[in-house]
């Protein structure tokens, strides 16, 4: 009796499995967030059909971040004191040995985030800090609340105005340091301060603070003499100076990325070059010399040897970060220069699967280019002016009774 009640639980499970893996698909969605520089608006487009799908109304052109997950866009409206929370439609959930991909049309979550100025984003250990300059204070939130149209868990103390940065998870919240004399001058340094506020420890030194990084359990803030290498993963924030190499050109790093998959920095140095950043290495500064003015860059989260520089003859670069040399270029766009003010419209890049997306302002569109053979695919007719953009999507399993 047991023997036959074991053999028929087998028979039964294993049906089972395979009446599952044949309802189960594998299914590949991306769609792009694009928002306009002129319009107040963000267009949604599916890449893989080509065309757009939605566009949400903003109350000011946006600037665009993305969560970890990808399942929440962020439209940031500076000039509507203002942050928009989207959701993309797009979702995984981890199964282990795989992982289930859910699609359903983007939205808007009714949840939007006021305040005098906000600037940057910056998401770490499940939460999304939000910097307002005009208050020198963050607002702070978790994709988990945000889909829930229950954004704000927390404030900081508000502040000294000034054009800041913060960090944040569930112990501590590193917080730029406004210069006192002149808050309109760059933050000084980063403090840490607990949950209840208050302040562990004196400042960390950081002249001209501007950019910010992470990649793998190392974050980077940008300063005028280097870099503040910070370890999150303990129970209080190790913060070491990294000093920019002697062999270096007179600069500074603005603007960084972190690499996926490998564990480096990218960021701007000049006009005209980039430098790859190694904390763990001895030599931990390379820099790439670029044939014209950096309009935009981007890491690959997929190919993560390779990263991506649009430069304003209006061609793009693959950056191999291992060899730290370029090893191709393609003709996308006409050129854009850099002269005139800094926030003209120009490109900007994106890396959606197996495709680089470049933005192009002056016609429209947005042009597709294959990441592996660096080729021009094709393009998306947008109108207007699109701008800033992030990417959404993936593969994974979906299942029929979905």
């Amino acid at each position: 009796m047991t023997r036959v009640q074991t053999g028929g639980t087998v028979i039964l499970l294993t049906t089972l499995a395979l009446t599952c893996a044949a309802l189960a698909g594998e299914k590949t969605a991306w769609r792009l967030f694009v928002s306009d520089h002129s319009e107040s608006i963000v267009n949604v487009i599916d890449l893989l059909k080509h065309e757009k799908i939605e566009a949400f109304a903003t109350k000011a052109p946006a600037r665009l971040y993305r969560s970890k997950t990808g399942r929440t866009v962020l439209a940031v409206q500076r000039g509507a004191d203002l942050v928009t929370a989207i959701d993309s439609g797009i979702s995984f959930e981890d199964h282990g040995d795989h992982g289930d991909l859910k699609v359903k049309p983007p939205r808007l979550l009714g949840v939007e985030i006021a305040g005098k100025q906000p600037s940057h984003v910056v998401e770490h250990g499940g939460e999304i800090a939000i910097f307002f300059d005009g208050e020198g204070r963050a607002r702070i939130a978790s994709e988990r609340t945000i889909q829930e149209s229950k954004p704000v868990l927390r404030k900081t103390a508000p502040g000294l105005p000034h054009h800041g940065v913060a960090v944040t998870n569930d112990r501590y919240t590193l917080i730029s340091e406004p210069n006192a004399q002149n808050s309109g001058e760059l933050p000084i340094g980063i403090s840490i301060v607990d949950k209840s506020g208050a302040q562990i420890g004196g400042v960390h030194s950081c002249p001209d603070l501007h950019g910010e990084a992470t990649s793998g359990n190392i974050l980077a803030f940008s300063c005028a003499s280097g870099l503040l290498v910070v370890s999150m993963d303990v129970s209080t924030p190790q913060i070491k100076h990294l000093p920019y190499a002697a062999a270096l050109p007179s600069g500074k790093t603005t603007t960084m990325l972190g690499g996926r998959g490998l564990q480096y920095f990218l960021g701007n140095y000049g006009s005209d070059k980039v430098v790859l950043i190694d904390p763990a290495e001895a030599e931990s500064f390379r820099l790439v010399t670029l044939p014209m003015r950096r309009v935009d860059f981007a890491v690959d989260p997929v190919r993560a040897k390779f990263a991506y520089v649009f430069t304003e003859d209006g061609r793009l670069h693959r950056l191999d970060v291992i060899a730290g040399e370029i090893d191709g270029s393609l003709r996308v766009t006409e050129p854009y220069s850099m002269d005139g003010h800094w926030n003209d419209p120009r490109p900007r890049l994106a890396v959606a699967g197996d495709k680089i997306v470049v933005t192009d302002p002056s016609r429209g569109v947005v042009s597709l280019v294959d990441a592996t053979s660096l080729t021009k695919t094709g393009e998306i007719a947008l109108g207007g002016r699109p701008f800033n953009i992030v990417a959404v999507g993936g593969s994974g399993q979906t299942h029929d009774d979905e």
